[in-house]
């Protein structure tokens, strides 16, 4: 049994916090240093975004306060950063829907690609020891590869100098039953001398499937409601088998979709119960919602969160399209406290398995881009 034990806090501040998904993970995480009794944790200091509907879900679940007004509501582009209080690690997940491959790839040329100058404000301000942030796999292409090379030149120089450790995570690795592939940037501010390594996966040629996830859900858990389906929809889908899409399927010509130009694999497709889920989204329109294996019909929304790895307990604030886009726009919880863990245990001196990361990136040698 341990004796004296030093338990250590570490203060985290987030940018574009959504519902909660990065700082869940956080708030679990912990390195445990047997040699010197010391545990390392993380607390929550501050979070911001532009969504009230997100903010209210984050108050409920990671500040358990209603009226915690450490949770601030506003578009970046009106906070005042001058005012945010110092912490130990800084987090965004800063918005990907211009770097998406899922639609226009507009990169800077599109109104949110910029806005993760606004977390280089905060580094370059509040100087965290650490940090991490989050984006579509998609964002290494946008701008034919320009974008990424920049954000991480200019994430490199912030502050004091960070250490880059990029790496794109696939969630079916890490014991999520989804195949969501995301871009980690961990920094560690380079005076520091740590170096952030990517964790091994726990899970890699040995995926969840779903059917795990989503077998005997009981129907009085929160944000559980059924999405209301036109009897046509219904009828596509009896000929939409387990893994396929309305593309791949066999239809009558009258279900057939007309659709002109590019054919978005998601449409009205089918889980496959043993494999894990394709990638969740925010948000869409007819045909997008994620359809059951088994069942006739959309997912709910507990089923899209447990699929995002929240727990069941974790109740999202606002109407069912609302809850929808914050499910899909979050990090999964059990990928962020794999690598808050470990980001903990690189400052706790504790070893663990790890792999060769993507990309680590100095600000002394930016040419290893």
């Amino acid at each position: 049994m341990m004796e004296n034990i030093e338990n250590k806090y570490l203060s985290l501040g987030e940018m574009f916090c959504g519902p909660g998904g990065l700082a869940l993970g956080a708030i679990n995480a912990e390195s445990q240093n047997i040699q010197n009794n010391k545990i390392i944790k993380i607390s929550h200091k501050w979070a911001n975004d532009i969504d009230f509907d997100s903010c209210e879900t984050y108050k409920h679940n990671i500040c358990k306060n209603p009226t915690a007004n450490s949770v601030i509501y506003s578009d970046v582009r009106d906070l005042d950063i001058e005012t945010l209080p110092a912490v130990d690690i800084f987090a965004y997940g800063f918005p990907c829907n211009d770097f998406s491959l899922i639609g226009k790839q507009k990169g800077f040329d599109g109104e949110f690609g910029p806005l993760y100058l606004y977390g280089l404000k905060v580094l370059d301000r509040l100087k965290p020891k650490a940090f991490i942030a989050e984006n579509v796999g998609g964002i290494a292409s946008s701008n034919e590869g320009l974008a990424f090379k920049k954000i991480l030149m200019d994430l490199s120089l912030a502050g004091n100098g960070y250490n880059l450790t990029v790496h794109l995570y696939k969630s079916e690795e890490y014991g999520i039953s989804q195949t969501r592939h995301r871009y980690i940037i961990v920094g560690i501010d380079k005076t520091l001398g740590l170096e952030f390594k990517v964790p091994a996966p726990t899970h890699k040629n040995n995926y969840i499937p779903v059917k795990e996830i989503l077998e005997n859900l009981p129907n009085s858990l929160l944000n559980n409601e059924a999405t209301k389906m036109s009897n046509i929809v219904v009828e596509r889908l009896s000929y939409i088998k387990p893994g396929q899409n309305v593309w791949n399927a066999e239809l009558p010509e009258r279900l057939k979709l007309n659709v002109k130009g590019a054919k978005l694999s998601q449409i009205y497709k089918r889980l496959h119960p043993d494999c894990p889920s394709y990638t969740i989204t925010g948000s869409g329109g007819g045909g997008t919602h994620g359809y059951h294996y088994k069942e006739l019909r959309a997912l709910t929304n507990r089923e899209r969160a447990r699929i995002q790895s929240f727990p069941d307990s974790y109740f999202f604030y606002g109407s069912k399209e609302s809850v929808r886009k914050q499910i899909g726009m979050a990090v999964p919880p059990k990928l962020s406290e794999i690598i808050f863990s470990s980001l903990l245990n690189t400052f706790n001196q504790v070893s663990y398995r790890s792999i060769r990361a993507n990309y680590t990136i100095t600000s002394e040698q930016l040419t290893l881009i």
